[in-house]
């Protein structure tokens, strides 16, 4: 099962490594990280990097696409090589996800037209004028067709991957294996319970996010 994880500059880290740590466990899996060229390309922080094994003309039957957000999204969303390539290999792919703003990226693609969709909070409207259908849950599932919220909900996204592919008590031994065990200290994980002056904070620095 070959798994093909999107990278591209300035991409949040863990909007690619969170579905990777899941789907990297299953049996089978085989993951490839690709981007437009070879080589290492770096997080929106600068401080990190990822290495694209593959270009993008390499990879061309993903049984499994993963697509994550970050701020350097919004310089693609017109980048017809990339939506040409989201568009060819999304034609054989078994599963097409995304992480956060990833579903604008698919949308612009034309890939989410009519299908329920979500994206970090300060970005799920944008989808709307992609012809997607806005969701505000952590993970949707439309047919083949599935996205997360922002950032964390990757590790969510590809749990229920997992399941779907290869079962629950595998997707449960992954989750056992990762310890993943949510308790964060802040009920702030979501604009509905986070405190006002914070959503606010967030909203007015919504560039980091979205790169308006």
């Amino acid at each position: 099962m070959r798994i093909a994880v999107l990278l591209y500059d300035r991409f949040t880290a863990l909007d690619a490594v969170g579905p990777y740590e899941v789907l990297s466990r299953l049996p089978g899996a085989d993951v490839v990280f690709t981007a437009a060229r070879r080589g290492p390309v770096r997080t929106e922080t600068g401080f990190l990097s990822l290495v694209a094994d593959a270009a993008l003309d390499e990879v061309t039957a993903p049984d499994v696409l993963v697509v994550p957000g970050g701020p350097g999204q919004p310089a693609l969303m017109a980048d017809e090589e990339l939506l040409a390539w989201l568009r060819a290999v999304d034609a054989g792919t078994t599963w097409t996800a995304s992480v956060c703003t990833g579903s604008l990226l698919l949308a612009a693609a034309g890939l989410l037209a009519g299908r329920r969709a979500t994206s970090h909070w300060l970005a799920v409207d944008a989808l709307a004028a992609l012809g997607a259908v806005p969701v505000t849950e952590r993970v949707v599932v439309d047919g083949r067709y599935a996205t997360a919220a922002g950032v964390s909900a990757g590790i969510d996204l590809g749990l229920r991957l997992a399941a779907r592919i290869a079962g629950e008590q595998v997707a449960q031994a992954v989750q056992l294996g990762l310890e993943y065990d949510p308790q964060p200290p802040f009920d702030a994980g979501s604009p509905r319970t986070a405190p006002p002056a914070v959503v606010a904070a967030l909203r007015a620095g919504r560039a980091g996010i979205l790169g308006t």
